[in-house]
């Protein structure tokens, strides 16, 4: 159980300054009577291993990067909070060549912890649910990746083996389905009362066709609003107050069995106070995406008038929903509520300038993984006989472009090889969107 301290005006002060960034009360706080209470959740999204601000393809610092960034996002309300939680939402796993130095040369062994989960560790989640890239390496390398953890991981829809039960409630999953977190919450007059909010996790079902060498014979995926309205009861019956759903799943309004994108019907469920998406690295709320979908606010940040957040990618934004919580007896209930996603960079002039700082335990902690992967990137794998470029790639064939598709190619036909497709041709397609002069490449290259 967390019990949460009373923000001071020395603490309010000195937290201002470590976070080099003004704070403003929230209205809820300010509002927030005896009985009452502001519950601030926080999310990361789509990390993908960009843990700091550093494009290792292109070998140079990026701004628009970086969970050391969102951090200090993150300490800033948590200063600014009498309750905050944090959680994120999957897909941490893999997605840069820090993922794939750990993954294809340093390996995890029993007992390592990953870089990632480092500095999640570092930030203290409460919990996080899986996206469809924890599953690239393979089911063990997962395994010992969350076993390094200090926060547990939950997953409703993804069951172990390949028999799926009558009821979602009767499946063998994977991992648990669901939690219930104990916490102590201050209300408007100071006082502290018990809450219990319950987080449950899905993953898209896709998963089974995207890493089916990895998954097919050894886990199966359920649609994902079938299973929310399979547990959520079953949360409540348990005596969750609040119920948010980590839906790594983004924002379609369409309909379906299986969908990829199933957060908008997670909201219809009865039950389910606030959902947390992502998948789609797009921006909820907010001006440009999802515009003009029925049952979608991108001012106020609802879906079906639930509290919702979509925080970007890559660490570029922090989700955050605030809920004002009124205590009726012995049980909360959500009488208000308002979200956001806070960006860690702004666009001005065609030029990314950063809103905040690093925070300098994870920059730290990661010094040895962040130049192991540096010197991975850099070392050359192959030499040319002769230039590579791709001046010429719109009007002719070009090199440069062909080793990219007779790459794809060989790739694709080592997944089918065990497969009933194995004996079907193969077509591969390379894009020429960077262009490079006849100079613009040296004889020796490297590939990240």
């Amino acid at each position: 159980m967390t019990i949460f301290r009373p923000l001071t005006r020395r603490s309010f002060l000195s937290g201002t300054a470590a976070a080099g960034a003004v704070i403003l009360l929230h209205p809820f706080s300010a509002r927030a009577q005896a009985n009452q209470a502001h519950l601030r959740i926080m999310e990361t999204t789509d990390i993908h291993v960009n843990v700091l601000p550093y494009d290792y393809y292109g070998d140079k610092p990026n701004d628009t990067m970086g969970l050391s960034r969102t951090a200090t996002l993150i300490d800033a309300v948590r200063r600014e909070a009498t309750n905050a939680m944090l959680v994120d939402n999957g897909d941490f796993l893999q997605g840069n060549p820090m993922g794939d130095y750990v993954a294809y040369e340093r390996g995890m062994k029993e007992g390592d912890i990953h870089p990632v989960i480092k500095a999640m560790n570092l930030l203290g989640y409460e919990a996080s649910t899986l996206g469809n890239h924890e599953f690239n390496y393979g089911l063990s390398f997962m395994d010992k990746v969350l076993a390094g953890a200090n926060f547990p991981f939950v997953c409703a829809n993804l069951v172990r083996g390949t028999q799926l039960a009558s009821n979602p409630r009767e499946d063998s999953l994977y991992i648990k389905p669901y939690m219930i977190i104990e916490k102590t919450l201050k209300d408007g007059a100071g006082a502290e009362h018990p809450i219990k909010v319950g987080i449950i996790g899905f993953v898209p079902p896709q998963i089974m066709i995207w890493d089916s060498k990895n998954l097919t014979g050894n886990v199966m995926t359920r649609d994902i609003v079938e299973t929310a309205r399979a547990w959520v009861p079953q949360i409540k019956e348990e005596g969750a107050d609040i119920v948010i759903a980590l839906s790594h799943s983004g924002i379609d309004i369409g309909t379906g069995d299986m969908m990829e994108n199933a957060s908008f019907h997670v909201a219809g469920v009865e039950g389910i106070d606030a959902v947390f998406t992502g998948h789609q690295h797009l921006v909820f709320p907010g001006k440009k995406d999802f515009q003009g979908l029925a049952g979608v606010d991108t001012e106020k940040g609802t879906l079906q008038g639930k509290p919702a957040v979509q925080a970007g990618f890559w660490g570029s934004h922090m989700g955050l929903i605030d809920l004002l919580l009124d205590r009726d007896g012995n049980s909360w209930k959500v009488v208000s509520a308002t979200s956001e996603a806070r960006p860690i960079y702004e666009r001005v002039d065609g030029k990314n300038n950063p809103l905040v700082g690093d925070d300098q335990r994870i920059v730290d902690e990661l010094k040895p993984e962040h130049e192991a992967t540096l010197a991975y990137v850099r070392r050359p794998v192959g030499k040319t006989s002769a230039p590579l470029y791709s001046y010429f790639a719109l009007v002719a064939d070009d090199p440069s472009v062909q080793v990219v598709s007779q790459a794809q190619t060989w790739y694709v036909k080592d997944l089918l090889k065990d497969s009933q497709w194995k004996d079907l041709p193969v077509l591969s397609a390379a894009a020429p969107f960077n262009r490079h002069s006849p100079s613009g490449l040296p004889l020796d290259f490297k590939l990240a």
